[in-house]
């Protein structure tokens, strides 16, 4: 007698979503894992953000994982491409265009590639679809520190924390990620340093306009706190506290070496940023995630090049990997003013974005849309996305049941995913205002074994 997997865990993972409304955060876990940190540490974080953390945690089948861990893999083998490269460098920054001296070709992504995906529907066996890929995706290390604030919670479920941890924890794969991405652009900087290549870096700045007002500033103070358990000192600052003297990336007295990019000024265009992109262009300072990773990876208008199969046929991309793109990635299409009465007849089947947002600002519901928007859509720069309406995962908030939309995050490091996250809430868009939602761990379902002869 044989084993063989169930295949029906993709439908228990989406019963379990509906039914298993019980809150598995632990709170007073929570409260312990923040103060850790520092004493106070876990009222600063909550206050003003009460919606940061689920109360629940979210089901997802083994077989989805891979479906999403597999197109991230061929995504990554088509970015490394030098023609899909020239492609999609043709409509980037300068800045992205020209390598940097600590930016290797071979490992073009940086740190936190995020790449957020709606669960498929086991109705029709569509596999988990693929929204956007970002650069400095936030939230890793808090998922972390929430993932061990958990508690069991529907006892009829076999399940594990999701990624590629191995025996190590995340803060362990994270801080291995940075000193990789050291050791990649290092020594160029310690040349222009006249300073000894060491195995970390000295000194680390995490960058971000006005930091202290940032969402996730807690996660700056959570990451400020793992690199000095490295030994490495490390400033948390705006990027115009930074200035550019003798080919290298000050603060004050102090030469940075690395700098952790929290900024959504993608290519460093702010004057506030000047300093930065000195330093990043003249080989002072590793800067990751850096210009370039975000022109080949998060630039929405790749999207288009990736479900464009004839022209991945053109550079060369076998088979088996444009079925993988075709199933896992929703049509795309530029947004053109000729385009714009087709566009507005399907507008209901379709969803907006500017080609270089982030955070959900200035997306569109085709359904949502009105005329006025429609014309500043299509005087802006935008692709169209084929509607890929989100999973509901089912809770109990304050007694009442409520019904929160769900997506899934995939934070990957040179192709491999290091951590699976959700995020729910209730809206036409991704946010943290919704009682229930905000993170949520990701717990994997697995195939039972049946017993065949």
């Amino acid at each position: 007698m044989t084993s063989t997997a169930n295949p029906d865990c993709t439908l228990r993972a989406h019963h379990l979503n509906a039914g298993c409304q019980c809150a598995s955060l632990d709170r007073a876990q929570l409260e312990r894992e923040l103060e850790t940190v520092s004493p106070g540490f876990h009222d600063a974080v909550m206050n003003g953000r009460p919606h940061l953390f689920a109360s629940s945690v979210v089901y997802v089948s083994e077989p989805d994982l891979r479906e999403m861990a597999t197109l991230i893999t061929a995504i990554d083998r088509v970015v490394r491409l030098p023609a899909y490269q020239e492609h999609v460098l043709a409509w980037a920054p300068v800045i992205a265009q020209r390598l940097s001296p600590t930016v290797m070709a071979t490992s073009p992504g940086g740190v936190f590639l995020g790449y957020d995906f709606h669960v498929g529907d086991p109705a029709t066996n569509t596999p988990p679809q693929l929204i956007e890929i970002n650069t400095n995706a936030g939230g890793g290390l808090l998922n972390a520190l929430l993932a061990r604030a958990q508690f069991a919670c529907c006892d009829d479920v076999s399940a594990h924390l999701t990624g590629d941890l191995g025996d190590d924890s995340p803060e362990h794969l994270f801080l291995a990620m940075f000193r990789t991405e050291w050791q990649r652009g290092g020594e160029s900087v310690c040349r222009v340093a006249r300073a000894d290549f060491l195995p970390l870096p000295r000194r680390i700045a995490i960058v971000d306009e006005t930091p202290e007002t940032q969402y996730l500033q807690p996660e700056f103070v959570l990451f400020q706190r793992l690199f000095a358990s490295a030994g490495i000192d490390t400033v948390i600052c705006d990027p115009q506290d930074l200035l550019f003297c003798h080919g290298t990336l000050w603060h004050g007295e102090d030469r940075i070496d690395l700098v952790y990019n929290r900024l959504t000024d993608f290519a460093l265009e702010a004057p506030g940023s000047a300093a930065l992109r000195e330093a990043y262009l003249a080989g002072g300072v590793v800067v990751t995630p850096h210009p370039r990773a975000h022109a080949l990876y998060a630039d929405k208008r790749n999207l288009v090049a990736l479900s464009d199969d004839g022209l991945l046929l053109s550079w060369g991309v076998d088979v088996a990997t444009r079925a993988v793109l075709a199933a896992g990635i929703p049509r795309t299409e530029l947004v053109r003013r000729e385009d714009g009465d087709q566009l507005w007849a399907r507008r209901k089947q379709l969803f907006f974005k500017p080609a270089a947002g982030y955070g959900s600002k200035a997306t569109y519901r085709g359904d949502k849309l009105t005329k006025r928007v429609f014309e500043e859509i299509l005087a802006g720069n935008y692709i169209a996305q084929a509607l890929v309406p989100p999973t509901i995962r089912t809770l109990a908030v304050d007694g009442d049941v409520v019904e929160l939309k769900l997506d899934l995050r995939n934070y990957v490091y040179d192709g491999h995913v290091q951590l699976v996250i959700a995020r729910l809430w209730q809206g036409q868009t991704t946010n943290f205002r919704t009682p229930g939602g905000g993170f949520a761990p990701v717990l994997a379902v697995p195939c039972q074994e049946i017993p065949s002869s």
